[in-house]
């Protein structure tokens, strides 16, 4: 199966054979994790995590279920998920007094314990986040991590005291996505969406669109400014220092780590299987010991010594010195797994003090001296990491094309690829290429300032924006 022509089939095959996920549940939209998929989740949220506490964020879990009195509180936010939600109504055969939802998001669960918990500036900022799954009835047709009705995130929620500080703190967790992007070597485009697809009760949204083999885009991360919606619905006031009694102001923002495990392995992956940034593989470096008959003992050894000095260096690695598959077998099989570094260790090099370092990206050998191999395999945990951004990089350059009419915009929309157009910022145009085109707007760059040179592509009045428009999951 290849990536670019059979994406779907390429997809479903790597998380299956590489123990990502298991769809096969007997409930439609949820998905068993399995060892190496929830390994790669532990990795990556450890790194958002430490940098959600290094920016003042402090943890915390909230229950799964909201009552449905909370829920209904912001109008706009229950008209945005009414129909996705799971309810519970029933304990054994006794009928609940109140009714309860899963948590599709957690304002609902977490705005009136702000409202206890925020009394004066002083309590002021607060900045939440939790790691959880959530849940929502898709009723388009679920996706195993792509479109999920059980998937896991991180959300953070933050109240402030004034619109220039929630704005501030924006710009702050758009910094720290980017972060954590850059370090899983993704690329994406940073869009404000129209306001026509803002998050249910948001004055306005930012979301982070990866790009996918088939032409959609994989929407991986979301930050949004709340204004004082939630605060007015919820009551959240605090005392100022004159005083007063003011609302706060919130922002609220969402890693979706199952859809940024598929943007890893639809970015970065081949038709060899998948691929990983080194700093979010279990295993970075795997040794193969290729022995032959007669010098079994002597290679076994030393790569069992080649092993213990990599692992007193930190770095996370496994020595295959199994016996029931040969090395051909297992070059195959790790890279299924991914492992950015291979070592094989052969009779020649035990003989020499000489190890073979082969990368995941690019399949090149190289042979090192032994004394030399910690420094070798980080140089090339760098290399791995740069090349898997450079070539995604690269990828979403391509894939972007200028459109100058509805033509044009079609056939790119056809190609699997990303229209940028001009647009006058109406609705009813926005409309018209959702019909025309089959793709959506997706919204305009926050990060680059891009001045329309053109008209819009509809109705060829002046343009205000130049977006993006492509399909979706």
């Amino acid at each position: 199966m290849k990536k670019f022509e059979n994406f779907s089939e390429w997809f479903d095959s790597i998380i299956f054979n590489a123990d990502i996920l298991d769809n096969r549940y007997p409930v439609k939209g949820f998905a068993v994790y399995k060892t190496w998929g929830f390994r790669i989740i532990k990795r990556i949220l450890e790194i958002l995590e430490q940098k959600l506490d290094e920016t003042g964020h402090v943890p915390m879990l909230f229950p799964v279920v909201i009552p449905e009195d909370a829920f209904v509180k912001e109008s706009e936010h229950i008209k945005g998920f009414s129909s996705e939600v799971f309810w519970v109504t029933h304990a054994g055969e006794r009928t609940l007094d109140k009714k309860l939802l899963l948590r599709p998001t957690s304002e609902t669960a977490m705005y009136p314990m702000f409202a206890l918990w925020i009394r004066s500036h002083a309590d002021l900022p607060l900045k939440v986040y939790q790691s959880v799954a959530v849940y929502r009835y898709e009723t388009k047709a679920t996706r195993p991590l792509l479109r999920m009705r059980e998937f896991l995130w991180n959300e953070a929620h933050t109240a402030h005291r004034s619109w220039e500080e929630a704005e501030k703190q924006v710009w702050e967790a758009i910094e720290i996505y980017n972060y954590v992007f850059k370090r899983l070597s993704l690329s994406y485009l940073i869009l404000r969406r129209p306001d026509f697809d803002k998050f249910a009760g948001a004055v306005y949204s930012i979301a982070f669109d990866a790009w996918n083999p088939d032409g959609r885009v994989n929407q991986i991360g979301t930050v949004h400014n709340l204004g004082e919606n939630f605060a007015k619905a919820f009551n959240i006031t605090y005392e100022d220092v004159d005083g007063t009694h003011k609302n706060v102001v919130q922002t609220c923002y969402g890693f979706g780590v199952s859809r940024v495990i598929a943007a890893i392995i639809a970015q970065h992956s081949d038709d060899h299987g998948l691929i990983l940034p080194p700093d979010i593989a279990p295993i970075q470096v795997i040794i193969i010991p290729i022995v032959y008959k007669g010098t079994t003992a002597e290679v076994n050894a030393y790569a069992r010594e080649v092993y213990e000095m990599i692992k007193n260096e930190g770095i996370r690695v496994h020595l295959d010195d199994s016996d029931d598959k040969t090395p051909g077998e297992k070059f195959y099989y790790w890279e299924m797994f991914g492992v950015p570094v291979r070592i094989e260790v052969g009779p020649r090099d035990q003989r020499e003090r000489k190890i073979t370092l082969v990368d995941r990206v690019n399949l090149r050998r190289r042979v090192v001296n032994f004394g030399d191999t910690v420094r070798f395999i980080k140089e090339m945990f760098n290399e791995v990491a740069k090349n898997l951004e450079e070539r995604s990089q690269q990828t979403l350059k391509e894939l972007i094309i200028d459109a100058s009419d509805m033509n044009s915009l079609g056939e790119i929309i056809r190609n699997r690829k990303i229209a940028r157009v001009c647009w006058c910022e109406n609705i009813e145009c926005a409309e018209k290429i959702r019909e025309l085109s089959g793709g959506e707007i997706r919204g305009y760059r926050v990060d680059v300032e891009e001045k329309p040179e053109k008209p819009c592509i509809i109705c060829e009045r002046t343009a205000r924006r130049v977006v993006y428009v492509a399909k979706a999951y």
